[in-house]
């Protein structure tokens, strides 16, 4: 199939980045010269929507080398970086996404990449499932699975499914282990600061920063805020998580009281109308807003143009509302900060993620007509797998326990 991008003359900026990542990604760089000589995706098509940038592209590498066919798209209109669809492109791998992309358009994407009729799927945030169940039933039959990177998604998923209407496995490969103890804590925590450094150019260190959800990746963003110099004040709904945050060192209040003193505000939460009228009229003149969580509607929008109109654009992703005289700022039109703003996760964390997505669509493959319907847990010893292959990758030995210590730990004695 035709691939659908803005300019195939960017493929070389694109390898030079594909080639970056490869250098710093080993675990994946072991699943590939394993998969390369067993070939475990030979005849069989499978349809990616993950951010399309430089270790997206790698992974679907990893699965092209492996045998398969693949077909990818973005799963933001932000994220998507034109070089690398272009270097993906030129390396035989069909690709329909490009930056920026209109709603239209988007939806565009997603439905030319279910045309290419997938055995697996491996998705971001629950659009490509979602398109699949509402507008290609009658390919349902054929697909074996698919794997769900983040939490939105896996949330969206178990949706599908209370309600009865998840046809196929997915397996969670954000609730794995070595996904969301250091995806989404330290990628996130890491990548969400890159792109608000990247995006203002203002200190960190003395400003009130509020955390809104403190999940892990909330975590991961409080953790680094205050490693910054910030104050951090988070908000939650949970109680336990709540209290968790207490127990960290950081101030915990509701998000109208936040709103009077905060200098930065990060949406972390897979919710909707996070941040609304009633908080936006507190805020502080120069108030800066963004958001951490797959879609972008955590801060609300609409609201926040029927006080103050169309935005300026006062630098690049930073979009500047005035109403009753103060300015408040919006980052990458309260799009994920850290994709739309930046270059998302560092490569040795995506190393973890990614190998776990191909080893999971692996475990599909090999269980293929054995596993039901429904979100699947990714089983225990292949997060385990990928952690000793990570270990190795640090060149870092741990302690084993003795047959000894086994029985002793196994006896109810």
């Amino acid at each position: 199939m035709v691939s659908t991008i803005r300019n195939l003359a960017l493929a070389p900026e694109g390898h030079l980045k594909i080639n970056w990542v490869k250098e710093h990604m080993p675990v994946l760089n072991e699943v590939a010269r394993e998969f390369r000589q067993t070939k475990p995706f030979s005849g069989v098509r499978i349809a990616i929507c993950l951010h399309l940038e430089a270790k997206t592209a790698y992974m679907a590498k990893v699965l092209q080398e492996s045998g398969a066919e693949v077909t990818i798209t973005g799963s933001n209109p932000l994220s998507t970086q034109d070089d690398v669809a272009a270097a993906l492109v030129e390396d035989g791998i069909t690709v329909h996404a490009w930056h920026n992309a209109t709603e239209e358009e988007y939806n565009d994407h997603l439905h030319k990449t279910l045309q290419c009729q997938p055995h697996l799927i491996i998705d971001d945030g629950g659009d490509l499932v979602a398109m699949l169940h509402n507008h290609y039933p009658h390919l349902l039959p054929q697909v074996e699975g698919g794997a769900e990177e983040t939490t939105t998604g896996v949330i969206r998923l178990r949706a599908m499914a209370a309600a009865g209407a998840l046809k196929i496995p997915m397996i969670a490969v954000n609730d794995a282990y070595c996904k969301y103890l250091f995806d989404n804590r330290y990628g996130t925590g890491q990548s969400v600061w890159d792109g608000i450094m990247r995006s203002t150019n203002l200190v960190v260190a003395g400003k009130v920063v509020v955390v809104i959800g403190y999940g892990w990746c909330g975590k991961g963003v409080a953790m680094r805020a205050k490693g910054l110099g910030a104050r951090v004040v988070v908000c939650e709904v949970d109680p336990i998580k709540a209290v968790e945050a207490v127990m960290d060192g950081h101030d915990v209040m509701p998000l109208i009281e936040a709103a009077k003193i905060g200098d930065v505000f990060i949406t972390v939460t897979g919710c909707s109308e996070v941040i609304t009228t009633q908080h936006f009229l507190n805020l502080k003149d120069g108030a800066i807003l963004c958001n951490a969580g797959h879609f972008d509607v955590e801060i609300d929008k609409p609201a926040l143009r029927k006080l103050a109109g169309e935005p300026t654009l006062v630098r690049r992703n930073v979009e500047a509302y005035e109403f009753n005289g103060k300015k408040i700022y919006l980052l990458a039109e309260g799009r994920l900060v850290n994709l739309a703003a930046a270059d998302g996760h560092p490569a040795e964390i995506m190393d973890m993620s990614f190998a776990l997505q191909v080893e999971a669509l692996h475990y599909l493959r090999q269980n293929h007509g054995s596993l039901s319907a429904g979100v699947l847990k990714l089983p225990q010893q292949v997060d385990e797998k990928v952690a000793w292959r990570k270990l190795a990758a640090l060149n870092i030995s741990i302690d084993t326990l003795t047959e000894k210590q086994k029985k002793y730990l196994n006896s109810w004695q």
